[in-house]
């Protein structure tokens, strides 16, 4: 124990004395070169030990490095055998001369650099230099495939003011040491290759050399889909279904304004995480389509619900309107009215329906013997010349009255008061009849364009769906 006490007592009195010689006149301000017009060969190796943040609208990579530096200072060597067999020494930084390396794309507003740590110095000159440095490098980051994008970030490295002809640098690996890494929960990390540029300003001849490392990220897009995505696939399904609501409920107009504002909500949180740039982010483009999408569906709702109600006062439903929509677009989107299905026109025992015609149950009644019409040589009092406007109400022509019907004589027993009245009564209830069923028929057209925009619309928010996440790459 004593001579192990002795041993260690010799080495920290040699190491203090080899200390002491070898600053002895040395100076810090110098590069350590015998030969001023050679180029001292620095090398540098990066670690990677975590990517701490990625900070999109501000376009800043923030993360933590471990620094080594290695060259030979020509001032500092000596002969081990001198001093016990000493062949390594730990000494501050601060006391040897250090090649002033700093990130040229730095972002950080403080002027702190790497931390005051120690060297290694052995006997043949050779200093490393270990430093950790958590670093803010500008990044140019390209959201336009967001959230399946994909980054690169550089970390550029070289001397402040030495030029190449002073101070040359060089790659310790071929890229940067990730056997430390600690991953990310946003970003998955591809390599980090590195590359030496020379570069001739223009303000002076002299090469300036630095050294570029390269960090591949890739965005982990989950968090993204369960929270930004998803919701908005699930708001876009709920817009064609406002054509299935019915136009008697009110709430269409309301559903389609609601779904416009829930995606605009959405909107504005993608908005505030991505930076102001022309690249409009992948999501926002999807955003965008889909609020255009439904601010057509609000307006087509409005337009329809407009035809929906229409009233005595309307035209008659066009023949063209009658076999495009009602015959064969109902029957493409399967629309039938209560009562009827897909096999009324092919039932057994009964005609096919004409074109235009809107099936509609028969209320049974009585049934009126056929009349037969004779030849009257006089009108009688109680109806209008055939044909004329008396007899066109609402666009239906009515036909003759039961007391014209027998022959002006009336029939036996019943005032003809009585009978114009009862005429009368009839000639209304058929007025309102068809007043029914012309806006029965705008109904069904309403109704047929309804069901038919809508699978129009789930089609479409289908592809635009599959289109964003086909682009995932």
């Amino acid at each position: 124990m004593m001579l192990l006490k002795a041993c260690h007592s010799a080495d920290g009195r040699f190491a203090q004395k080899l200390l002491t010689d070898l600053m002895d006149n040395y100076s810090t301000a110098l590069r350590p070169v015998d030969d001023t017009d050679k180029a001292l060969n620095v090398t540098l190796q990066i670690t990677l030990s975590q990517i701490k943040d990625m900070d999109e609208r501000n376009q800043v990579l923030i993360a933590y490095l471990w620094i080594r530096q290695t060259w030979y200072d020509t001032f500092l060597t000596w002969n081990k055998e001198d001093y016990d067999g000493l062949e390594v020494i730990r000494i501050p930084s601060s006391l040897v001369w250090r090649p002033d390396l700093v990130l040229y794309n730095k972002a950080d507003e403080a002027s702190s650099g790497v931390m005051e740590t120690n060297v290694v110095l052995r006997y043949n000159g050779e200093i490393t230099w270990d430093a950790p440095a958590i670093t803010k490098s500008s990044c140019s980051v390209d959201v336009s495939y967001f959230p399946f994008d994909s980054q690169e970030c550089n970390l550029t490295f070289g001397s402040w003011t030495y030029n190449g002809n002073q101070v040359d640098i060089s790659i310790a690996m071929g890229e940067g040491d990730l056997s430390s890494f600690v991953e990310n929960v946003e970003w998955i990390l591809g390599g980090m290759p590195a590359t030496k540029n020379v570069i001739m300003y223009g303000c002076c001849s002299d090469p300036y050399p630095d050294i570029t490392y390269t960090v591949l990220l890739q965005r982990r897009s989950s968090f993204y889909i369960f929270n930004l995505l998803l919701p908005c696939f699930l708001i876009s399904f709920l817009a064609p279904l406002g054509f299935y609501l019915p136009a008697d409920s009110g709430e269409k107009v309301s559903l389609g304004v609601t779904v416009l504002l829930a995606l605009t909500v959405f909107q504005m949180m993608v908005a505030e995480i991505m930076p102001p740039s022309e690249n409009v982010p992948l999501i926002g483009k999807y955003y965008i389509a889909t609020m255009t999408m439904i601010t057509a569906s609000t307006s087509l709702t409005i337009f329809i619900m407009n035809i929906h109600f229409c009233g005595a006062e309307a035209k008659p439903v066009p023949h063209w309107a009658k076999v495009l929509i009602i015959d064969w677009m109902s029957r493409m989107c399967m629309v039938y009215e209560v009562g009827e299905n897909c096999t009324d026109d092919c039932g057994t025992g009964s005609s096919p329906l004409p074109r235009g015609h809107v099936h509609r149950p028969q209320t049974p009644g009585p049934r009126r013997p056929p009349r037969v019409l004779p030849q009257r040589p006089h009108v009688a009092p109680c109806c209008s010349e055939p044909g004329s406007e008396d007899q066109k109400k609402g666009g239906v022509a009515f036909g003759p009255c039961v007391f014209c019907s027998s022959g002006g004589a009336g029939l036996p027993g019943v005032d003809p008061k009585v009978l114009r009245n009862v005429e009368y009564i009839a000639n209304c209830y058929r007025e309102q009849r068809a007043n029914q069923n012309k806006g029965a028929e705008w109904k069904k057209i309403a109704k047929v364009m309804d069901r038919f925009f809508m699978w129009i619309f789930f089609i479409m928010v289908f592809v635009m769906s599959i289109l964003i996440i086909g682009r995932d790459r």
